[in-house]
Protein backbone atom coordinates (compact mmCIF):
# COMPACT_ATOMS: atom_id res chain seq x y z
CA UNK A 1 0.00 0.00 0.00
CA UNK A 2 1.61 3.38 -1.19
CA UNK A 3 1.86 6.52 1.07
CA UNK A 4 0.14 9.61 0.16
CA UNK A 5 2.78 11.87 -1.44
CA UNK A 6 3.76 14.81 1.00
CA UNK A 7 5.71 18.23 0.67
CA UNK A 8 9.01 17.98 1.52
CA UNK A 9 8.87 21.47 3.50
CA UNK A 10 5.77 23.58 3.81
CA UNK A 11 6.03 26.97 1.69
CA UNK A 12 5.42 30.05 3.62
CA UNK A 13 4.86 33.42 2.20
CA UNK A 14 6.82 35.98 3.25
CA UNK A 15 5.65 38.84 5.08
CA UNK A 16 7.43 42.12 5.20
CA UNK A 17 6.48 42.40 8.67
CA UNK A 18 8.64 39.97 9.88
CA UNK A 19 11.81 41.27 8.11
CA UNK A 20 14.69 42.03 10.92
CA UNK A 21 15.57 46.02 10.94
CA UNK A 22 18.01 46.69 12.97
CA UNK A 23 17.24 49.90 15.31
CA UNK A 24 19.16 53.01 14.35
CA UNK A 25 22.14 54.36 16.89
CA UNK A 26 20.53 56.08 19.24
CA UNK A 27 21.65 60.22 19.04
CA UNK A 28 24.50 60.89 21.54
CA UNK A 29 23.09 62.99 24.45
CA UNK A 30 25.06 66.16 24.22
CA UNK A 31 27.36 66.61 27.24
CA UNK A 32 26.42 68.11 30.55
CA UNK A 33 28.08 70.90 29.74
CA UNK A 34 25.53 72.72 27.22
CA UNK A 35 22.90 72.47 29.80
CA UNK A 36 22.96 76.33 29.47
CA UNK A 37 24.69 77.45 32.30
CA UNK A 38 27.30 79.78 31.90
CA UNK A 39 30.80 78.46 31.36
CA UNK A 40 33.57 80.26 32.68
CA UNK A 41 37.39 79.31 33.04
CA UNK A 42 40.92 80.44 32.43
CA UNK A 43 44.40 78.95 30.46
CA UNK A 44 45.58 76.57 33.06
CA UNK A 45 49.24 75.06 32.84
CA UNK A 46 50.19 71.62 32.34
CA UNK A 47 53.26 71.02 33.76
CA UNK A 48 53.39 68.09 35.87
CA UNK A 49 51.32 66.46 34.26
CA UNK A 50 47.39 67.14 32.00
CA UNK A 51 45.85 66.02 35.47
CA UNK A 52 47.60 69.09 37.21
CA UNK A 53 45.58 71.74 34.80
CA UNK A 54 42.21 70.37 35.76
CA UNK A 55 43.04 70.19 39.51
CA UNK A 56 43.87 74.17 39.06
CA UNK A 57 40.87 75.27 37.00
CA UNK A 58 38.95 73.33 39.62
CA UNK A 59 40.78 75.16 42.48
CA UNK A 60 40.37 78.60 40.67
CA UNK A 61 36.98 78.39 40.94
CA UNK A 62 36.63 77.80 36.95
CA UNK A 63 33.93 74.92 35.55
CA UNK A 64 35.85 75.41 31.96
CA UNK A 65 39.19 75.47 31.05
CA UNK A 66 41.70 75.84 28.17
CA UNK A 67 45.56 74.03 27.89
CA UNK A 68 48.25 73.44 25.82
CA UNK A 69 48.21 69.46 24.91
CA UNK A 70 52.42 69.82 24.63
CA UNK A 71 55.01 72.80 25.21
CA UNK A 72 53.24 75.66 22.79
CA UNK A 73 56.80 76.83 21.80
CA UNK A 74 58.87 73.58 20.40
CA UNK A 75 58.63 71.26 17.49
CA UNK A 76 58.98 68.12 19.70
CA UNK A 77 57.27 69.47 22.78
CA UNK A 78 56.90 66.30 24.22
CA UNK A 79 55.26 63.20 23.33
CA UNK A 80 53.45 63.14 19.99
CA UNK A 81 50.68 60.74 21.73
CA UNK A 82 49.50 60.39 24.68
CA UNK A 83 49.34 57.15 26.33
CA UNK A 84 45.96 55.49 26.66
CA UNK A 85 45.86 54.80 30.61
CA UNK A 86 46.56 58.75 30.68
CA UNK A 87 43.98 60.06 28.26
CA UNK A 88 41.91 57.34 30.62
CA UNK A 89 42.61 59.22 33.80
CA UNK A 90 41.87 62.85 32.47
CA UNK A 91 39.20 61.78 30.66
CA UNK A 92 37.16 60.19 33.95
CA UNK A 93 38.71 63.00 36.59
CA UNK A 94 37.50 65.76 34.11
CA UNK A 95 33.87 64.22 34.63
CA UNK A 96 34.34 63.98 38.22
CA UNK A 97 35.12 67.60 38.38
CA UNK A 98 32.25 68.85 35.98
CA UNK A 99 34.67 70.76 33.75
CA UNK A 100 33.71 71.67 30.31
CA UNK A 101 34.38 72.54 27.24
CA UNK A 102 37.83 71.35 27.60
CA UNK A 103 39.77 73.55 25.24
CA UNK A 104 43.30 72.76 23.73
CA UNK A 105 45.66 75.64 22.54
CA UNK A 106 47.57 74.77 19.64
CA UNK A 107 51.34 74.91 19.86
CA UNK A 108 52.48 79.12 18.47
CA UNK A 109 54.91 77.88 16.15
CA UNK A 110 52.62 76.19 13.46
CA UNK A 111 52.21 78.44 10.63
CA UNK A 112 49.57 76.76 7.95
CA UNK A 113 49.67 78.91 5.82
CA UNK A 114 53.53 79.28 5.22
CA UNK A 115 54.45 79.47 1.74
CA UNK A 116 57.66 77.27 1.96
CA UNK A 117 57.36 73.69 1.91
CA UNK A 118 58.99 72.45 4.83
CA UNK A 119 57.73 75.03 7.07
CA UNK A 120 53.70 74.23 5.65
CA UNK A 121 54.83 70.61 5.78
CA UNK A 122 55.90 70.26 9.63
CA UNK A 123 53.09 72.70 10.44
CA UNK A 124 50.51 70.26 9.23
CA UNK A 125 51.88 67.41 10.94
CA UNK A 126 51.81 69.45 14.15
CA UNK A 127 48.41 70.19 13.84
CA UNK A 128 47.62 66.89 12.97
CA UNK A 129 49.54 65.57 16.23
CA UNK A 130 47.63 68.79 18.08
CA UNK A 131 44.02 67.05 16.87
CA UNK A 132 45.39 63.24 18.69
CA UNK A 133 46.30 64.16 21.47
CA UNK A 134 42.77 66.41 21.98
CA UNK A 135 40.80 63.18 21.17
CA UNK A 136 43.29 61.01 23.32
CA UNK A 137 42.07 63.98 26.11
CA UNK A 138 38.44 64.22 25.25
CA UNK A 139 38.51 67.77 24.06
CA UNK A 140 35.62 69.23 22.86
CA UNK A 141 37.49 72.17 20.71
CA UNK A 142 40.78 73.01 19.24
CA UNK A 143 42.18 76.06 18.54
CA UNK A 144 44.31 77.48 15.87
CA UNK A 145 45.78 80.54 14.43
CA UNK A 146 45.31 80.81 10.65
CA UNK A 147 48.86 81.57 10.06
CA UNK A 148 50.76 84.46 8.22
CA UNK A 149 51.03 85.12 4.61
CA UNK A 150 54.68 86.21 4.60
CA UNK A 151 55.55 87.86 1.35
CA UNK A 152 52.24 86.34 -0.47
CA UNK A 153 49.34 87.81 -0.93
CA UNK A 154 46.66 87.46 1.33
CA UNK A 155 43.91 85.36 -0.55
CA UNK A 156 46.70 83.02 -1.58
CA UNK A 157 47.56 82.52 2.32
CA UNK A 158 44.33 81.81 3.19
CA UNK A 159 43.36 79.26 0.73
CA UNK A 160 46.88 77.75 1.70
CA UNK A 161 45.58 77.94 5.42
CA UNK A 162 42.77 75.87 4.15
CA UNK A 163 44.03 73.56 2.30
CA UNK A 164 46.52 72.43 5.69
CA UNK A 165 43.48 71.70 7.66
CA UNK A 166 41.85 69.66 6.06
CA UNK A 167 45.71 67.94 5.34
CA UNK A 168 45.82 67.87 9.14
CA UNK A 169 42.43 66.33 9.98
CA UNK A 170 42.07 63.74 7.58
CA UNK A 171 42.35 59.93 8.72
CA UNK A 172 41.34 60.62 12.43
CA UNK A 173 38.97 58.67 14.23
CA UNK A 174 35.23 59.63 14.78
CA UNK A 175 35.31 62.19 16.85
CA UNK A 176 33.15 65.07 18.64
CA UNK A 177 36.03 67.52 18.26
CA UNK A 178 35.65 70.59 16.68
CA UNK A 179 38.33 72.66 15.27
CA UNK A 180 38.21 76.55 15.75
CA UNK A 181 39.55 79.44 14.00
CA UNK A 182 40.82 82.06 16.56
CA UNK A 183 40.63 85.85 15.42
CA UNK A 184 44.02 87.82 15.07
CA UNK A 185 45.15 91.63 16.30
CA UNK A 186 46.82 91.87 12.46
CA UNK A 187 50.23 91.85 13.83
CA UNK A 188 52.27 91.95 10.84
CA UNK A 189 51.34 89.56 7.89
CA UNK A 190 48.64 87.39 10.39
CA UNK A 191 45.74 86.13 9.01
CA UNK A 192 42.09 86.63 10.38
CA UNK A 193 42.51 90.01 11.74
CA UNK A 194 39.33 91.21 9.50
CA UNK A 195 36.36 89.22 10.01
CA UNK A 196 35.44 89.19 6.36
CA UNK A 197 38.39 86.97 5.68
CA UNK A 198 37.63 84.95 9.04
CA UNK A 199 34.29 84.37 7.78
CA UNK A 200 35.53 83.36 4.24
CA UNK A 201 38.39 80.47 5.72
CA UNK A 202 35.00 79.67 7.30
CA UNK A 203 32.75 79.37 5.03
CA UNK A 204 35.77 76.75 2.84
CA UNK A 205 35.90 74.62 5.53
CA UNK A 206 31.51 74.47 6.27
CA UNK A 207 32.19 70.28 5.39
CA UNK A 208 34.76 69.83 8.26
CA UNK A 209 32.72 71.87 10.89
CA UNK A 210 34.78 74.33 11.86
CA UNK A 211 34.05 77.24 14.21
CA UNK A 212 35.45 79.96 15.25
CA UNK A 213 37.09 81.41 18.62
CA UNK A 214 36.77 85.23 19.03
CA UNK A 215 38.99 86.76 21.48
CA UNK A 216 38.21 90.30 22.62
CA UNK A 217 41.58 91.96 22.91
CA UNK A 218 42.20 90.83 19.17
CA UNK A 219 39.31 92.16 18.28
CA UNK A 220 40.23 95.73 19.89
CA UNK A 221 43.57 95.74 18.60
CA UNK A 222 42.47 94.71 15.27
CA UNK A 223 40.17 97.89 15.15
CA UNK A 224 36.44 96.47 16.39
CA UNK A 225 35.28 99.04 18.91
CA UNK A 226 33.81 96.46 21.64
CA UNK A 227 34.73 99.07 24.25
CA UNK A 228 31.34 101.58 23.63
CA UNK A 229 27.87 100.48 23.67
CA UNK A 230 27.26 101.38 20.08
CA UNK A 231 30.41 99.74 19.21
CA UNK A 232 29.74 96.36 20.35
CA UNK A 233 26.08 96.19 19.05
CA UNK A 234 27.60 97.28 15.44
CA UNK A 235 30.93 94.33 16.23
CA UNK A 236 28.25 91.74 17.04
CA UNK A 237 26.05 92.65 14.05
CA UNK A 238 29.26 92.16 12.14
CA UNK A 239 30.48 89.18 13.22
CA UNK A 240 26.84 87.75 13.24
CA UNK A 241 27.24 88.70 9.34
CA UNK A 242 30.84 87.75 8.57
CA UNK A 243 30.82 84.21 10.47
CA UNK A 244 27.38 83.44 12.44
CA UNK A 245 27.66 83.89 16.03
CA UNK A 246 26.34 80.59 16.35
CA UNK A 247 29.49 79.68 15.22
CA UNK A 248 31.53 80.64 17.79
CA UNK A 249 31.45 78.42 20.89
CA UNK A 250 33.96 79.86 23.03
CA UNK A 251 35.74 83.45 23.89
CA UNK A 252 39.00 84.29 24.70
CA UNK A 253 38.35 87.36 26.91
CA UNK A 254 41.30 89.28 27.51
CA UNK A 255 41.86 92.98 27.97
CA UNK A 256 44.11 95.02 26.22
CA UNK A 257 47.53 96.80 26.93
CA UNK A 258 47.48 98.06 23.40
CA UNK A 259 44.76 101.19 22.12
CA UNK A 260 41.91 100.82 19.88
CA UNK A 261 43.80 99.90 16.36
CA UNK A 262 47.18 99.51 17.82
CA UNK A 263 47.50 95.92 15.97
CA UNK A 264 49.44 94.38 18.45
CA UNK A 265 48.74 91.96 20.59
CA UNK A 266 49.10 92.54 24.58
CA UNK A 267 46.80 90.94 26.89
CA UNK A 268 46.27 92.42 30.11
CA UNK A 269 43.76 91.53 33.19
CA UNK A 270 40.17 91.57 32.93
CA UNK A 271 39.03 95.32 33.52
CA UNK A 272 42.46 97.38 34.01
CA UNK A 273 43.18 97.53 30.50
CA UNK A 274 42.20 100.27 27.26
CA UNK A 275 38.68 98.00 27.17
CA UNK A 276 37.81 98.70 31.09
CA UNK A 277 35.77 96.88 33.29
CA UNK A 278 32.05 98.52 32.14
CA UNK A 279 32.47 96.86 28.04
CA UNK A 280 33.26 93.75 30.27
CA UNK A 281 30.11 93.84 32.12
CA UNK A 282 28.25 94.34 28.51
CA UNK A 283 30.20 91.93 27.05
CA UNK A 284 29.76 88.98 29.57
CA UNK A 285 25.91 89.56 30.46
CA UNK A 286 25.09 90.27 26.48
CA UNK A 287 22.29 88.19 26.01
CA UNK A 288 23.59 87.13 22.03
CA UNK A 289 27.04 86.19 23.15
CA UNK A 290 25.40 84.05 26.81
CA UNK A 291 25.16 80.41 26.86
CA UNK A 292 21.20 80.01 27.32
CA UNK A 293 18.87 79.80 24.70
CA UNK A 294 16.89 81.51 22.59
CA UNK A 295 19.46 84.21 21.87
CA UNK A 296 22.68 82.88 23.21
CA UNK A 297 24.64 79.52 22.34
CA UNK A 298 24.21 76.82 24.91
CA UNK A 299 27.78 75.55 26.14
CA UNK A 300 29.65 78.90 25.05
CA UNK A 301 32.60 79.53 27.23
CA UNK A 302 34.30 82.71 28.36
CA UNK A 303 37.98 81.91 29.16
CA UNK A 304 40.70 84.15 30.61
CA UNK A 305 44.18 83.82 28.63
CA UNK A 306 45.33 86.85 31.04
CA UNK A 307 48.76 87.39 32.69
CA UNK A 308 50.05 85.65 36.32
CA UNK A 309 52.06 89.14 37.62
CA UNK A 310 51.80 88.42 41.13
CA UNK A 311 50.43 85.32 43.01
CA UNK A 312 46.68 85.10 42.65
CA UNK A 313 45.96 87.10 39.50
CA UNK A 314 44.83 83.97 37.78
CA UNK A 315 42.24 83.71 40.47
CA UNK A 316 41.44 87.58 40.94
CA UNK A 317 40.76 86.98 36.55
CA UNK A 318 38.57 84.25 36.70
CA UNK A 319 36.33 85.80 39.73
CA UNK A 320 36.32 88.66 37.41
CA UNK A 321 34.44 87.19 34.76
CA UNK A 322 31.99 85.79 37.05
CA UNK A 323 30.94 89.05 38.87
CA UNK A 324 31.04 90.99 35.53
CA UNK A 325 28.74 88.31 34.02
CA UNK A 326 26.96 88.87 36.99
CA UNK A 327 26.96 85.45 37.80
CA UNK A 328 29.22 86.57 41.17
CA UNK A 329 26.33 83.43 43.33
CA UNK A 330 26.90 81.20 40.86
CA UNK A 331 30.04 80.69 41.15
CA UNK A 332 32.12 77.63 41.91
CA UNK A 333 33.99 78.31 45.06
CA UNK A 334 38.02 78.62 44.67
CA UNK A 335 40.50 77.31 47.08
CA UNK A 336 41.35 79.61 49.25
CA UNK A 337 44.93 81.54 48.07
CA UNK A 338 45.75 78.67 45.32
CA UNK A 339 47.25 80.28 42.67
CA UNK A 340 49.48 79.05 39.80
CA UNK A 341 52.17 81.39 40.81
CA UNK A 342 53.31 80.73 43.79
CA UNK A 343 55.75 83.62 45.78
CA UNK A 344 58.62 81.81 45.71
CA UNK A 345 57.64 80.27 42.08
CA UNK A 346 58.10 84.01 41.32
CA UNK A 347 60.92 84.63 42.77
CA UNK A 348 62.64 82.05 41.07
CA UNK A 349 61.50 83.29 37.63
CA UNK A 350 62.74 87.10 38.80
CA UNK A 351 65.70 85.31 39.69
CA UNK A 352 66.14 84.03 36.38
CA UNK A 353 65.04 87.19 34.49
CA UNK A 354 67.76 89.23 36.41
CA UNK A 355 70.33 86.63 35.36
CA UNK A 356 69.28 86.38 31.71
CA UNK A 357 69.19 90.39 31.51
CA UNK A 358 72.74 90.02 33.43
CA UNK A 359 74.09 88.23 30.93
CA UNK A 360 73.20 89.98 27.88
CA UNK A 361 74.59 93.10 29.43
CA UNK A 362 77.40 91.06 29.59
CA UNK A 363 77.16 89.92 26.20
CA UNK A 364 76.60 93.25 24.71
CA UNK A 365 79.45 95.08 26.37
CA UNK A 366 82.10 91.96 24.93
CA UNK A 367 80.60 92.67 22.13
CA UNK A 368 81.32 96.44 22.26
CA UNK A 369 84.81 95.98 23.15
CA UNK A 370 85.80 93.95 20.50
CA UNK A 371 84.02 96.78 18.45
CA UNK A 372 85.82 99.21 19.99
CA UNK A 373 89.22 96.94 19.45
CA UNK A 374 88.65 96.46 16.07
CA UNK A 375 88.59 100.14 14.95
CA UNK A 376 91.68 100.69 17.18
CA UNK A 377 93.94 98.14 15.20
CA UNK A 378 92.19 98.80 11.64
CA UNK A 379 94.91 100.00 8.91
CA UNK A 380 94.36 103.50 7.83
CA UNK A 381 93.95 103.64 4.05
CA UNK A 382 96.64 105.42 2.77
CA UNK A 383 95.22 108.27 -0.11
CA UNK A 384 96.29 107.43 -3.73
CA UNK A 385 98.41 110.77 -4.23
CA UNK A 386 100.13 110.07 -1.23
CA UNK A 387 101.10 106.36 -2.16
CA UNK A 388 102.13 108.25 -6.18
CA UNK A 389 104.49 110.33 -4.38
CA UNK A 390 106.08 108.12 -2.59
CA UNK A 391 106.58 106.33 -5.79
CA UNK A 392 107.57 108.83 -7.51
CA UNK A 393 110.77 109.71 -4.98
Amino acid sequence: MGMPEQPLTNVIEFDPEDEYRPEPEPEPAPPNWMDGTPRIGIHTSIAGGHLNALESAHKLGCNALQIFSANPRMWAGGPARIPEADGFAFRARRQALGLGPLVIHANYLINLAAQQPMLRTRSIQAFHDELVRGIALGADFVVIHPGACGDCKPDQAARLAVESIKQAAKNLPPTSLRILLENTAGMGTALGARLEELGEMLYALRNQYVGACLDTAHLFAAGYDIKSEAGLASSLELIDQAIGLERVPVVHVNDSKIPLGGRVDRHEHIGKGKIGAEAFRRILSHPRLSSAAPEGLPGRAFLAETPIDDPGDDRRNVAALWEFAGLKDQAPAPEKGFSMLTAAAKKKVAQQVKSSQAASRKMRAKVAAADRRGRLVQPTKKSPAKSAKRKKG
